[in-house]
């Protein structure tokens, strides 16, 4: 093997980069585990434990860098919801909205026939609605003109859109605006995950434009997640006190503070309680574990530390600043830990007695160190009698990023409506020299010093701003100027306890099948050939976790199911190196030629069967959604990584091995003659396998048909619930009980156990906004409660009970069915194109197409029939879609290699009859099919059996795509491509005569 070094260097680096990507997860679950400890049960003292060195330094990697627990968070290997709880959102903004407020709500017939076209058109295209809406415009009135005044020629709108502006550059402002409008949405929601305090927020703009898809690991109540997500934005703008102005009024509230501490005040602090527990002993006793760590004094600095903050309780908790900030009305700065409390002291009754009435306090959205844990306290000063802000975000009209001339500095270019540009401009006369602080959410994201009196609306607010940070500023300014509400369409909400049984189930499933494939190749290919084919295999779950934890992907259960499944497949690429060395070896080649030959013969196989099952893998990847997309990435990985280890590291233990003149066997005296002299009559007998995948196909076609399929909500959309009780309950009980409160009665099954659920409802599912939901999982509690303990709580039912929820819109299910349908017909046409290129022959390419079809029919047909028959869940959701596009990826990988058999046994006999050729070479597949098919099916058998109810339907599928998809390659692919060869041969041969 050439570049034997190089191959070496690259195997070694790989590894040590997967290990160091690892160590961050090791060093985490360390952490909180010390947490867990710590906080003995007590979730409260665990977070404490973890805001407090949350920017500590807990990993000192070769002692280069030195990283915080939040670096090392972040770094992680994600976990998906289904395997540690919490909550999955998509939310859509409403770009009609978006239009409607940029042409004033405008009562034009032609424009609101136009609105009305475009969302029909939106049901059944791909197509951006912006784009639609032109369309329509254009088809209702060709003559009609969008830069009427009656339309978007208003004055609002006159700097971006001139009078008599076509209609297309019209489109394109429109278009350039609502970009805008949802980028700042997605803004506004990231700043507000980031404030849920949950363990690695993901936030992410999704393929389809307007849509925002949100993760939020640990969280419990969804109500508030739901109410706060969809809650409008609000801008305001405020006038501020100075930091010295407010100075005297926080040594007054230090000092009533500590007179209350003293005295005990039991109903004074009743209000603040459990805030205020947390700053006695269990945080003191905290910070005296941190700082014991290299403090030579740590006794001294504990009494210390006692001493000052019994003397300066509010300012042991927040550091008081004079101008030390980054604004004027900066009056102190507190860790991320601190913050809670310091509100709590703030609004104790006492406290405010001391502050004056019109003085409030809002936070800096932003922490100010490089840790990320001291935020800033603004102090906000009301001006006006109904408490509101002198000037809000419908004044400002247009916010863009600029550079400053003169200082050569970022700075934000603002412009007001005629009615704001007059308060903007008294409010900037009566601060000059103060600061007006711009507030979202109840969060200061800016406070600017007035220079002077602004007139006519034109402002710019600088600050030592990057970039990107001006960007964002402008982005949160041009809020209040277009209205984009964003609608929950999709949400799933994870039970902490079911994502535990998850992984538990996930791992177990993962190690026996893991452990029944070494097993399998030590017993079949002996243990010198069969422990390096399980050397290889480690080694390449090894790199599919490091990439995953480098990449920052998401571990899902369906995930581990496509590393189980990887595994298994990769399992192929060693058996056709092992067949093809054994060949050799029975030629009579000594043992060094017979690797080295072997591996070279192998090649085209592997490579073309991991090829077409990596593009069936990037087809998911592109087409895909959710659950999808992260079984493709896993699939992808691991084609790579195994293709790596299977090929390259059992090369080098081999020619490690035969460079000391050891010997290497590759069968045990069982398993050397095991259908090596097979001699079936595939294509004699392929009328009758044509008649009975007929049969099967005609049946499953029937079945289809009549009784349809079980289409989970992904495809329909509604409502799920996954609900636990204490005792075995009856499913036409649980739904009679729920009919009376909904109206209809739910589809419910047993899920699982005899005492678990899974209830599917269409109640409301096309009306949105909170009110709906809570509406929704009320009535399901009312119409539960008889079958819960006494006493149980709504809050103890949607903790405890409720083990699982799931929501899907209807125009999201729309586009599931749309991405599944396109992701097999991409998958079909390019395997087809490829096949037919590759092998120069696009009858090889029909074959292996019919073969598919004939896969998926079947599959389809057997979930059919099967569904009520069966004692698990046979639903049609994406995850199933993964499951059929996966058995499409096997049974091509098993016909082109069988494919390329034939294709070098019609090389090599060129003048042999063709039907003896292709038998024989079908025949010489033999052992390769087996051994490939019997290890994946049984790390599939593994996995269904004790993977958990939750992936046992997609299993299934796997299951039956291996049977199939075997017998396909044998006894439908090459019979066809045989037999259409045959027919343009004839016809071919016709024409010469």
């Amino acid at each position: 093997m050439r570049n034997k070094g190089a191959i070496r260097l690259l195997a070694i680096v790989f590894a040590l980069v997967s290990l160091y990507q690892l160590t961050f997860t090791y060093v985490t679950k360390k952490v909180e585990k010390e947490a867990r400890e710590f906080g003995a049960g007590d979730i409260k003292k665990e977070q404490t434990y973890l805001d407090s060195i949350r920017g500590e330094g807990v990993y000192n990697f070769l002692w280069l860098k030195n990283y915080t627990y939040k670096e090392c968070k972040e770094l992680e290997m994600n976990l998906g919801l289904d395997l540690k709880g919490g909550m999955n959102v998509t939310m859509e903004v409403s770009v009609v909205d978006i239009i409607k407020a940029m042409a004033n709500n405008s009562k034009d017939e032609t424009f609101n026939a136009a609105i009305a076209k475009a969302k029909q058109m939106q049901a059944n295209s791909g197509k951006g609605f912006v784009e639609l809406f032109g369309q329509a415009f254009e088809q209702i009135d060709p003559n009609a003109q969008l830069s009427s005044p009656d339309i978007f020629g208003t004055l609002e709108m006159k700097d971006k859109i001139p009078f008599g502006a076509s209609n297309a550059e019209v489109l394109k402002v429109i278009k350039e605006e609502t970009d805008g409008a949802i980028d700042n949405t997605y803004n506004i929601l990231r700043s507000r995950i980031d404030r849920f305090g949950v363990a690695q927020p993901n936030i992410q703009k999704a393929d389809v434009s307007g849509r925002i898809i949100i993760e939020l690991p640990g969280i419990k109540d969804a109500a508030r997640v739901r109410k706060l997500l969809q809650g409008t934005a609000s801008l305001e703008f405020w006038e501020t006190y100075s930091a010295p102005e407010v100075m005297q009024y926080l040594n007054a509230a230090n000092t009533k503070l500590a007179e209350i501490n003293n005295a005990g005040d039991v109903e004074e602090t009743a209000a603040t309680e459990e805030v205020k527990e947390e700053a006695k002993d269990e945080d003191v006793a905290l910070l005296d574990k941190i700082e014991e760590e290299g403090a030579q004094d740590s006794l001294a600095t504990s009494q210390d530390a006692k001493a000052m903050a019994k003397m300066y309780p509010l300012f042991s908790i927040l550091n008081p600043t004079q101008q030390g900030g980054s604004s004027k009305s900066v009056v102190g700065m507190a860790h991320v830990k601190d913050t809670a409390e310091v509100n709590g002291v703030l609004a104790m009754p006492a406290i405010k007695s001391v502050l004056p009435r019109n003085l409030k306090f809002f936070w800096g959205v932003k922490p100010i160190d490089e840790a990320g844990n001291v935020f800033e306290l603004f102090a906000i000063k009301v001006t006006s009698r109904d408490g509101k802000a002198p000037l809000d975000g419908d004044a400002v009209t247009s916010a863009r990023e600029q550079v400053d001339q003169n200082t050569a500095e970022y700075e934000v270019s603002m412009s007001m409506s005629g009615e704001g540009a007059k308060t903007w401009a008294r409010l900037t006369k009566d601060n000059v020299n103060r600061a007006i602080a711009i507030v979202l959410d109840g969060y200061v994201y800016s406070a600017p010093n007035v220079l002077g009196e602004i007139k006519g609306g034109q402002s710019s607010i600088s600050g030592n701003f990057t970039v990107a940070e001006a960007k964002d500023l402008a982005n949160i300014l041009k809020s209040g100027k277009l209205p984009a509400p964003a609608h929950i369409i999709a949400d799933e909400v994870v039970g902490p306890s079911l994502g535990k049984e998850s992984i538990q189930k996930g791992m177990y499933s993962f190690i026996i099948a893991f452990v029944l494939v070494l097993v399998y190749m030590f017993f079949f290919y002996s243990k010198g050939a069969g422990l390096a084919a399980n050397i290889a295999l480690i080694t390449n779950l090894f790199f599919i976790f490091g990439v995953l934890a480098s990449l920052g992907a998401v571990l899902t259960l369906p995930g581990i199911a496509g590393i189980v499944l990887t595994i298994g497949m990769s399992v192929d690429a060693n058996v056709l190196i092992y067949e093809r060395i054994q060949e050799e070896l029975k030629a009579g080649k000594g043992l060094g030629l017979a690797i080295s030959d072997g591996y070279k013969n192998a090649y085209s196989a592997i490579i073309d069967g991991n090829i077409t099952t990596l593009l069936t893998g990037i087809i998911l990847y592109l087409f895909g959604e959710g659950p999808i997309k992260g079984f493709a990435t896993t699939l992808v990985i691991g084609i790579f990584s195994s293709l790596f280890a299977a090929i390259f590291i059992t090369r080098l233990i081999f020619e490690a091995q035969t460079a000391r003149n050891r010997n290497v066997t590759f069968a045990t005296k069982f398993t050397d003659n095991w259908l090596r002299n097979a001699a079936v009559t595939f294509l004699q007998k392929r009328k009758v396998f044509y008649v009975i995948s007929g049969a099967a196909i005609v049946l499953s076609v029937v079945s289809l048909s009549t009784k349809g399929l079980n289409q989970g909500i992904d495809f329909k959309g509604g409502r799920t619930y996954v609900v636990a009780f204490d005792q075995a309950v009856g499913v036409e009980d649980v739904a009679k009980s729920l009919e009376t409160v909904y109206g209809h009665a739910p589809e419910v099954k047993t899920f699982g156990g005899a005492n678990q659920v899974k209830i599917s409802t269409k109640y409301k599912i096309e009306e949105s906004g909170t009110e709906v939901d809570d509406e929704v999982e009320d009535l399901l509690y009312t119409g539960l409660k008889t079958y819960l303990a006494d006493g149980t709580t709504k809050a103890d039912f949607l903790e405890n009970n409720r083990k699982m929820s799931q929501k899907v819109g209807p125009t999201i299910a729309d586009d599931i069915r749309t991405s599944a349908l396109w992701s097999i017909l991409g998958a079909l046409i390019v395997i087809f194109l490829y096949i037919m290129v590759r092998f120069s022959n696009w009858q090889y390419g029909l074959g292996a197409v019919a073969a598919l079809a004939h896969d998926s029919i079947i599959v389809l047909g057997i979930f059919s029939v099967g569904y009520g028959l069966l004692p698990f869940s046979l639903e049609i959701d994406q995850a199933f879609i993964a499951a059929i596009l996966t058995v499409v990826g096997y049974s091509i990988n098993d016909t082109v290699v069988v494919f390329d058999r034939i294709r070098e046994y019609l090389g090599l006999y060129p003048k042999r009859d063709r039907e003896e050729t292709v038998n024989r070479a079908l025949n010489s597949t033999l052992r390769r099919t087996f051994s490939t098919s019997l290890s994946t099916f049984v790390v599939l058998l593994a996995i269904f059996i004790f993977g958990g109810t939750s992936i046992q339907g997609f299993t299934f599928a796997l299951l039956v795509g291996v049977l199939v998809g075997t017998y396909s390659s044998l006894f439908i692919a090459s019979p066809i491509a045989y037999d259409t060869s045959l027919r343009v041969q004839k016809v071919v041969d016709k024409r010469r005569k």
